[in-house]
């Protein structure tokens, strides 16, 4: 099977069957009935893209419920390090981080059900992200968590005087004072 179950219930790592060939390689990122017969339904509702500079660390950002979106990432050009952190209380892996490297070569996608904030930073001189989402967009319902949190302790792999974040991913909140109400539901 294409997905690789991770110790984090429910975050999935995706590899497609990836034909190559002189011409070039084709894939599908995503076929509905190669997910259903996996067990997951999700609908795609919004794409979002991103194109970042090497050093760039997003995140960690999620969205409170009723807004709370799954997300399926994938990297279209370069290479980054993805990362997510439960912050589903009851989980077995609440609070614990997951960090897998996605590039355009390797075609691997993160698949992150609702209840992880997600961020990730980029590896190569530039990325291009690309990732589908379960629910739109709502400003109001944005949350986060602080990136560099000494409790949550996320290698980045990115030397602090080449890192480069927004302004606004700098002022979030720790994990244990972000807004949160996401429940393990086992």
């Amino acid at each position: 099977m294409p997905f690789i179950k991770t110790d984090f219930p429910g975050l999935l790592v995706f590899e497609p069957t990836v034909f190559e060939d002189s011409r070039g390689y084709f894939f599908e990122s995503f076929n509905e009935k190669i997910f259903q017969h996996e067990g997951i339904s999700t609908h795609w509702v919004q794409d979002n893209q991103s194109s970042s500079t090497y050093g760039v660390i997003r995140g960690l950002h999620y969205q409170l419920p009723p807004y709370a979106q799954s997300k399926l990432v994938r990297v279209l050009r370069g290479k980054i390090l993805d990362v997510v952190v439960d912050i589903r209380k009851g989980s077995p892996t609440y609070g614990k981080s997951y960090s897998k490297v996605l590039s355009a070569k390797n075609k691997r996608q993160l698949l992150i059900p609702k209840g992880f904030a997600h961020g990730f930073s980029v590896l190569s001189e530039k990325a291009e992200v690309l990732y589908k989402c379960d629910e739109f967009y709502n400003k109001q319902s944005e949350a986060g968590i602080f990136y560099n949190d000494p409790e949550l302790n996320i290698d980045w792999r990115i030397p602090a005087e080449y890192a480069v974040v927004s302004d606004k991913d700098k002022i979030l909140p720790v994990f244990a004072e972000c807004n949160n109400s996401f429940v393990f539901e086992g």
